[in-house]
């Protein structure tokens, strides 16, 4: 006969890869929680009978350290540590049926759109009256918005579309509702991401309607900072930027992945756009705001990618330096155009050309945190750390940018903003004194 469990279940969510997957993981928690189930994010006490691992998938690196998180989690298991391991997010999506076969001792697999079955597991209704409701697995300060899911674009390297499916929309409403809880609750700063923001609206208004919506957002009493991630440079809409300079809580700050600077390689990675545009964009987005922060990011050791383009990647890191710059090694990923290519370089060979030309990069990096040097700015506090305070300046979004550390003997609140002064320069970071 089966017996009555003396204790409740206890869930701690495990979220790997980007900001997308967070919020994923925020809306799981909710869905868990309004349905009287005690759920942590990353439960560091180590008191829970059941783990919800969300995946990462997009390139090598991350599926790999996906892989590796289930299998700790399986072996806590075996271990009688844990009663159940459940596995969701895009690698779950991918290679469902792989994994179900390499790893058995999960107890169930589930996709990227598939929260409803897994609440079914916990015996948990989905609660549709909670969209946009999420428990906030970042400090109660800032928060993702994402406006929507999926993404329409052929980029020859990218597995997105084929994890996450085509582009959706939310409403203005939706999310501006959503916006109003969050700063409600105490968030000050809200990051908008999607796998491609310029698109957002042309599913369900038939145009570009991004800037509408930030128009929309900024007009929330009490919502401080703006932030926006992952735009699209083709055919990218210019009035995005007049919103920028029109509202003073819509950062000056623009996230815009080009991944090369050569057009070869532009064109095998089908971007849909050319050098010459791009020198083009660039100046004209500068031209209309002079103070934007420009974050870009590229990918080394593209299939075909010759010395002349590194090269020429260089030398457009050199022209236009950019304030913040990523860089990733290419992945060969399976069912991608790209994959039909002939992937030659080894993967020593693409972390040296990453290395090469961020050389170049944290010598603009530090050139310009030098400029910085003895100006006053308004810096958000996220954190205490080995008793010193860390914030960041408007220049400057969470966990990919640069950070002011605060030199003070007194105590400062955990976020809210303070006025600081730059005393001293970093190739990545600040140090600052209270004004």
């Amino acid at each position: 006969m089966k017996t009555r469990k003396s204790t409740p279940d206890k869930v701690s969510i495990i979220t790997l890869g980007c900001s997308k997957n967070l919020v994923d993981s925020e809306v799981i928690s909710g869905q868990l929680r309004a349905n009287d189930i005690d759920v942590v994010h990353e439960n560091a006490k180590r008191d829970h009978n059941i783990v919800i691992v969300n995946t990462c998938g997009f390139i090598d690196k991350a599926k790999e350290e996906s892989v590796n998180t289930i299998l700790e989690q399986v072996e806590l298991k075996r271990m009688g540590r844990l009663e159940k391991v459940y596995v969701t997010g895009c690698l779950s999506e991918r290679y469902r049926d792989q994994l179900e076969m390499e790893i058995p001792e999960v107890d169930a697999w589930f996709g990227t759109m598939e929260v409803p079955q897994l609440l079914k597991r916990f015996q948990a209704d989905y609660k549709a009256e909670l969209v946009g409701e999420r428990m906030l697995a970042t400090p109660s300060h800032y928060a993702y918005l994402k406006i929507s899911e999926g993404c329409n674009r052929t980029c020859s390297f990218c597995a997105i579309p084929l994890m996450r499916g085509g582009h959706v929309s939310r409403s203005m409403e939706e999310l501006v509702s959503e916006a109003r809880r969050l700063v409600a609750s105490g968030v000050k700063e809200i990051l908008l991401i999607a796998q491609e923001l310029t698109y957002y609206g042309l599913d369900i208004y038939k145009r570009r309607a991004l800037p509408d919506l930030l128009r929309r957002l900024s007009d929330i009493e009490g919502l401080k900072w703006i932030r926006l991630h992952y735009a699209y440079p083709s055919k990218f809409p210019m009035e995005i930027i007049d919103v920028v300079n029109e509202r003073d809580n819509v950062c000056n700050y623009l996230d815009m992945p080009l991944q090369h600077a050569s057009d070869r390689m532009l064109s095998a990675m089908k971007r849909q756009i050319t050098r010459r545009e791009m020198d083009d964009l660039v100046h004209e987005i500068r031209r209309r705001s002079p103070g934007i922060r420009l974050r870009t990011t590229f990918i080394a050791g593209f299939p075909g990618e010759t010395r002349e383009d590194v090269e020429e990647l260089k030398s457009f890191l050199t022209e236009h330096r950019f304030d913040r710059v990523g860089l990733f090694t290419y992945s060969h990923e399976e069912d991608t155009p790209a994959h039909r290519l002939e992937d030659s370089l080894t993967s020593e060979e693409k972390e040296e050309r990453v290395r090469e030309i961020m050389d170049v990069q944290q010598e603009i990096s530090y050139e310009k945190n030098l400029e910085k040097v003895g100006r006053e700015f308004d810096v958000l506090i996220d954190r205490r750390e080995a008793g010193r305070y860390i914030g960041r300046t408007e220049s400057d979004s969470v966990e990919v940018d640069n950070e002011v550390i605060v030199a003070t003997e007194g105590r400062l609140p955990i976020g809210e903003f303070v006025k600081v002064r730059i005393s001293k320069a970093f190739d990545y970071d600040l140090e600052a004194v209270l004004c």
